[in-house]
């Protein structure tokens, strides 16, 4: 693995998540109440042996940046060549912005050709799951690959308009692509599921190369791996697809696309179950990230107290730092250095660190983003014509999403 490097694209803007991603890039957005989005395709990166990694920012990138550089630069060793670099856009071959994922690698193929890999793999940084990289890189030298895209087994409603899908041959060879068909092409044999592309490529460097600047010279043409590159080489060259080997160890495979409100508070509730999908306490894939310096959760006044006050959480994740002062909570995500003030209640929601929930209140089904304080009485998720009125986001699926502009008290005084 020291003759790869690896490129992971971290410069969507994410709109979908808003407000969640107005401050801060999509794989910068937390996660399970101790992570980001991006830490599982950087733990993945580790745990896979790959240390030699460029990360492609583009949009509102200063979060992303600081948490890389804050929790992520002490796991490599710069003297055994291990790297992990942030790369903003600098317009060393044009002044253009990135115009699509091949673009960006292409614009940045100074940085890669550098550390002359023989092999490139590009990864998306805001996806989550667990995978071992260094499976895929092997079975792309085993086939004398030129591409190899990782492949997902996904219901065809399910993929329709979301997903690039590919038809193989028996030997996994590609014989077919469509980036995000209306109506996907089924599976052989199971005519509701496809093989789905998860956005993971290897690339043999030189072909790489050849490809990216033969794109970059078409001026008319798109310039993304799954619209133009993939397609345009499937006939020509050895293509193969590498069916998804999932590392979470649980009986069906896990990957998921936090691209939606409701996909992401799906994914995240999921942790609060008694046997939860994703299994993040397993210490032999450990999660990295970066962990505050601050003291451990804390829990005080017991229902024994002659005014009734219980500190207490049920079915939840409670991060370091946080003081459960007399409220409960139930079914959520209780970030870092949050407080939950006396007789407050907060059922099936996410709060982001350093939320402040008031004496009293009442959250149900939101995501609070970090620093907001919710004033004392406070009613969150049981009027969504209210909580639209106040500026609040409600998704299709009702939940109520309430950004960093709202961490006064006189926007709740206004409304």
């Amino acid at each position: 693995m020291d003759r790869v490097v690896t490129v992971v694209l971290a410069g969507g803007k994410g709109t979908r998540l808003e407000p969640l991603t107005r401050d801060r890039a999509k794989p910068a957005v937390p996660f399970g109440g101790a992570y980001r989005i991006i830490d599982f395709t950087l733990s993945n990166c580790l745990n896979s042996g790959l240390k030699k990694i460029l990360v492609l920012t583009q949009y509102k990138a200063m979060s992303l940046d600081r948490h890389i550089n804050i929790g992520w630069r002490k796991l490599f060793s710069w003297e055994l060549g291990d790297f992990i670099d942030v790369v903003p856009p600098q317009q060393r071959i044009d002044e253009n912005w990135y115009r699509g994922t091949a673009d960006a690698v292409y614009q940045n193929i100074y940085a890669i050709e550098k550390e002359d890999p023989d092999h490139v793999v590009i990864l998306a940084g805001d996806h989550v799951y667990k995978m071992d990289y260094s499976k895929m890189v092997a079975f792309h030298k085993e086939n004398n690959a030129d591409v190899t895209v990782a492949a997902l087994q996904v219901p065809v409603e399910t993929a329709a308009g979301q997903f690039g899908v590919m038809e193989a041959e028996a030997d996994s060879r590609i014989v077919g692509f469509q980036e995000k068909p209306a109506v996907p092409k089924p599976m052989p044999g199971d005519s509701s599921q496809c093989l789905a592309s998860m956005g993971i490529y290897v690339f043999s460097a030189r072909f790489m190369y050849e490809q990216l600047c033969q794109n970059a010279a078409q001026l008319n043409a798109g310039h993304d791996f799954g619209h133009n590159i993939i397609p345009s080489i499937i006939n020509s060259h050895r293509v193969f697809a590498f069916p998804f080997r999932d590392e979470n160890q649980k009986s069906e495979a896990y990957w998921r696309d936090v691209g939606t409100l409701d996909a992401y508070y799906e994914a995240n509730m999921d942790l609060v179950h008694v046997d939860p999908l994703l299994n993040v306490y397993d210490s032999s894939w450990p999660i990295w990230t970066h962990r505050p310096n601050v003291p451990p959760p804390k829990f005080v006044f017991a229902e024994e107290t002659v005014d009734g006050r219980r500190g207490q959480a049920l079915d939840s994740v409670v991060c370091a730092g946080s003081i459960l002062s007399g409220g409960s909570v139930q079914g959520s995500i209780i970030g870092s250095q949050c407080r939950i003030n006396s007789y407050a209640r907060v059922d099936d929601s996410i709060l982001f660190d350093c939320v402040n929930v008031g004496r009293h209140a009442r959250i149900r089904r939101a995501i609070i983003d970090k620093g907001v304080t919710i004033p004392a009485g406070t009613e969150i998720g049981f009027d969504h014509e209210e909580d639209r009125r106040r500026g609040f986001t409600v998704s299709e699926n009702g939940i109520v999403v309430i950004g960093k502009s709202a961490g006064s008290e006189n926007l709740f005084e206004a409304a």
